[in-house]
């Protein structure tokens, strides 16, 4: 699947308040070796070369559409979570990216043995919202089953706060799990359906061509409507997200 770096920054601001949140509790003094795993246009990453200025700051992201959109001021390279070796690393950073990944609940036990400091992830935890719910009802339903069949992932694409928890804690790392609700008030036409071909609806465009991609879209964008409706002030969009920082102890 290709990323689009221009639809992923429809809205930077909304996808960056996670990011900082996250980083606001990660207490790393000066750490050595700092990365960004998932790093996406990488706007962000260049942010923690402010907050640690002595450190070595690396994005990674596994499109190099997006990598490729890069500013200066960190180390940016292409490659991907699975492959990734956390040996050496004073702070890992994985915002918004382990969903992506099946068998992230393996990676993070084998990075949790190997950070040097920190390792601190956000998810999204909203697979059940409507957004979600709705789009695998339409690519489920008669007309596009054959198309879309297994291509969407449920609500086991993550875990809940705890169970992150416990398993990071039986790894010897002291942890701190929470979960927020950010209520996003987006502007313009069918903004749900803008915010998530940035992301969640990319599986279902890779897979159709154009001239389906838009039936689909347009499908979907009514059902969306009627979700979440627009009001004089633009459309509310919850989105839940789950957060986890540990250390070392």
């Amino acid at each position: 699947m290709r990323w689009d770096p221009t639809q992923y920054a429809r809205y930077a601001d909304e996808r960056g308040r996670p990011f900082f949140d996250l980083v606001s509790r990660v207490d790393a003094r000066a750490p050595q070796c700092v990365v960004d795993l998932g790093c996406g246009p990488g706007d962000l990453t260049v942010t923690l070369t402010q907050r640690w200025p002595s450190a070595e700051v690396r994005g990674i992201d596994a499109s190099a559409e997006m990598i490729a959109a890069t500013p200066p001021g960190a180390a940016f390279s292409v490659g991907t979570a699975e492959t990734f070796d956390a040996a050496g690393v004073d702070v890992l950073i994985a915002n918004a990216v382990l969903q992506w990944v099946p068998d992230h609940r393996e990676l993070l036990t084998r990075w949790a043995g190997q950070v040097r400091g920190w390792l601190a992830f956000q998810v999204p935890a909203n697979f059940d919202a409507p957004s979600h719910v709705l789009m695998r009802e339409l690519a489920d339903s008669p007309r596009w089953r054959d198309r879309l069949g297994g291509v969407l992932r449920g609500t086991e694409s993550v875990d809940p706060p705890a169970a992150y928890l416990d398993r990071l804690a039986r790894a010897g790392l002291s942890v701190e799990a929470w979960q927020t609700t950010y209520l996003h008030v987006l502007p313009g036409a069918d903004p749900v359906l803008g915010w998530v071909r940035g992301t969640g609806l990319r599986p279902v465009l890779a897979a159709l061509d154009p001239g389906e991609a838009d039936a689909f879209c347009t499908e979907y964008a009514a059902r969306l409507r009627a979700a979440y409706p627009p009001q004089p002030y633009g459309t509310v969009f919850p989105f839940a997200r789950t957060f986890v920082v540990a250390h070392v102890s």
